[in-house]
């Protein structure tokens, strides 16, 4: 198995997890605040969640959240330079810890020396090709310009970016709307990229759409699965589990393809402690990501039952990406119920490396209750889940299960799961 197979990420969003203020322009004379340091007071309790990834939000110099990026070898100064990266992954992979970082290659800010100078030269401009003739912005986002990908410079160059951090001991790369991109530049590139770096692990933000067939045009080794995420949820606030086998299915066909990135949130989206409306069913979801294939990661802060509602508005990313303590132990929730289910159920994966490749079965399954289990090879767990207030009766294949984390009542006349409950056991 190569590493992509054993890792667990936890993802932070750096701006806001050390406090810089997303808002405030970085004039090129800025001089480097270290907050990146911050981050090192983490790296302990990453590893006694059960992780071992570091995915990091965007770190380089931008114009205001990240995603307006300005210079793609420059670390943002609010978070510090060159140094305080290399020294946070130094002392990542000393704890066996992978560092995955955000390329956001489908659009710049527009600072961004090579369209600044097509701003004030025109064609005359020596990076007038970077750009679409339009000079078109990314989804309606006047600051955010997007690149023209059928330029042979800007695919030498994305390249060159990815090979030079890759150079200073990062693991891989998360590729920020990758959708919008041709398939064929990030063929181009991650050809070239791997070529040079066959380790590297290539993770393209995808939202919709043929997963499988993007990723067999890309050489991405996986997408972002949106799909399965807000089936997740969804099936529990409407307490209706066909739409959660639906996307299981889905998800076993994309597994004979590649192995897709599992969330319960991100940057980009409410959190999950919010986006459920009952708080009891946080369980259910994590039970349900940990315990089928994939390569998971965890939110900073969903760990503690955080919440953030997004907003469509300027600022409305803000109560999802806060600012978080020095020290875990300062943080709310830490040490409580949703923190140690965090650490048993990714331990729990952690004994069974093999749910990266599992495929799921569906057993039981109405509109509350829902039984599962989940093999690779000779390789078996078993999953029941209830949503009713009363006990419900669910039937797996006869293995003699025992119960390993939750509480169910498993005997040969069948599975009794407690209201509002669930349990994950083995043969």
């Amino acid at each position: 198995m190569r590493w992509p197979d054993h890792v667990i990420w936890w993802h932070a969003y750096p701006l806001g997890f050390v406090g810089a203020v997303p808002g405030e322009g970085v004039p090129d004379e800025a001089p480097p605040e270290p907050r990146l340091g911050r981050l090192h007071g983490w790296l302990d309790h990453l590893v006694e969640l059960g992780c071992n990834g570091l995915a990091l939000g965007p770190v380089f110099a931008s114009e205001t959240h990240g995603y307006d990026t300005v210079d793609h070898y420059r670390v943002d100064p609010r978070l510090g330079g060159e140094e305080d990266l290399r020294r946070l992954v130094d002392e990542a992979s000393q704890k066996g810890v992978r560092v995955l970082l955000d390329g956001v290659f489908n659009h710049v800010g527009r600072s961004f020396p090579p369209f600044a100078d097509v701003a004030a030269k025109g064609d005359e401009s020596p990076y007038r090709k970077w750009f679409h003739a339009d000079l078109r912005t990314f989804e309606g986002h006047d600051r955010l310009v997007t690149l023209n990908h059928t330029e042979p410079e800007v695919a030498a160059y994305v390249t060159d970016v990815m090979t030079h951090w890759l150079e200073r001991g990062i693991d891989g790369w998360r590729l920020d709307a990758a959708y919008a991109v041709p398939p064929e530049f990030w063929r181009t590139v991650i050809d070239r990229v791997r070529a040079l770096f066959p380790e590297a692990w290539f993770v393209g933000e995808v939202i919709h759409g043929d997963y499988a067939s993007l990723v067999e045009q890309t050489g991405f080794d996986s997408v972002t699965q949106y799909e399965l995420w807000k089936a997740i949820w969804s099936s529990l606030n409407d307490r209706n589990f066909f739409e959660l086998a639906h996307a299981l299915g889905r998800h076993d066909e994309m597994l004979g393809t590649f192995v897709p990135q599992t969330f319960l949130g991100n940057h980009d989206v409410t959190r999950i402690a919010s986006r459920l409306d009952d708080e009891r069913q946080l369980a259910h979801a994590l039970v349900i990501l940990l315990t089928i294939g994939g390569v998971p990661s965890i939110y900073a802060g969903d760990e503690f039952a955080f919440e953030g509602v997004k907003e469509e508005r300027e600022g409305g990313d803000d109560a999802i990406r806060p600012t978080f303590p020095a020290h875990p132990d300062e943080t709310p929730g830490h040490g409580q119920t949703h923190h140690s289910l965090h650490q048993e159920l990714i331990g729990l994966r952690r004994r069974h490396p093999w749910l990266v490749h599992a495929r799921t079965t569906v057993d039981t399954l109405t509109n509350t209750a829902l039984s599962y289990t989940v093999g690779h090879g000779g390789q078996r767990l078993a999953v029941v889940l209830n949503l009713d207030d009363e006990p419900a009766k669910v039937d797996l294949p006869d293995a003699g299960w025992t119960c390993v984390a939750g509480r169910a009542d498993f005997s040969e006349a069948g599975v009794t799961v407690p209201p509002a409950g669930w349990a994950v056991a083995e043969p």
